[in-house]
């Protein structure tokens, strides 16, 4: 069997010639092979028919292989020669014929190095992408975690407001105003509760002398 790839024979017809033939060849050989068997089947019945014949099926099943083998190395060379013109007759394609799908190239024809150069932009933009994408993705993670953030401080807007509201409705008024002069009796607070505590401290001292 032939060992050239035809690429392009592949292509065009959608298999492999030498698949094509391999095919051809097992078809013809299992054709052979059955035809063997219907002739030693006839032989078999015409000598049984014959008075007095000596030859036995054992016998002819020997001379049946030995004509196989005859009728197969035959084959093999007529089969090399068909397979030889096939596939430079039938199955190829002229080097000066150009598919209809590879027209293009034929308009736009590109150098190696050109093509070199058009893979290498287009891993870079392949790249860009992928940064982009990954940036997106990021600036999407952002947005999301500062609507938690604007959600949570409704949330506490909500909650200063409703305090507002409970200081108005208890006369206190604003919430600011009743903020601040909270946290000036908690700062009265801590100065009475630091002086309470070093007056302890010194009565402690005083006792202990005594």
């Amino acid at each position: 069997m032939s060992v050239d790839p035809k690429v392009y024979e592949t292509q065009f017809f959608g298999f492999t010639p030498q698949t094509c033939m391999l095919r051809v060849y097992i078809a013809f050989q299992d054709y052979l092979f059955e035809m063997m068997l219907v002739v030693e089947g006839v032989m078999l019945k015409k000598l049984d028919g014959i008075p007095g014949c000596k030859v036995s099926p054992p016998q002819i099943r020997k001379c049946t292989e030995k004509f196989l083998l005859f009728m197969k190395e035959r084959f093999d060379k007529l089969f090399a020669k068909m397979e030889e013109m096939l596939l430079q007759l039938v199955l190829n394609i002229p080097k000066n014929v150009l598919l209809p799908e590879d027209k293009v190239q034929e308009q736009y024809p590109y150098s190696k190095e050109e093509f070199q150069a058009l893979q290498d932009e287009l891993q870079q933009l392949q790249q860009q992408c992928r940064t982009e994408a990954a940036a997106e993705q990021a600036l999407r993670a952002e947005l999301e975690e500062q609507k938690a953030v604007k959600a949570e401080l409704e949330k506490i807007l909500q909650c200063f407001d409703g305090l507002e509201n409970i200081c108005r409705d208890h006369g206190a008024g604003s919430f600011k105003e009743s903020f601040a002069l909270l946290t000036q009796n908690s700062k009265k607070l801590q100065a009475v509760l630091k002086d309470v505590e070093e007056k302890s401290k010194k009565m402690k001292r005083h006792d202990q002398l005594m």
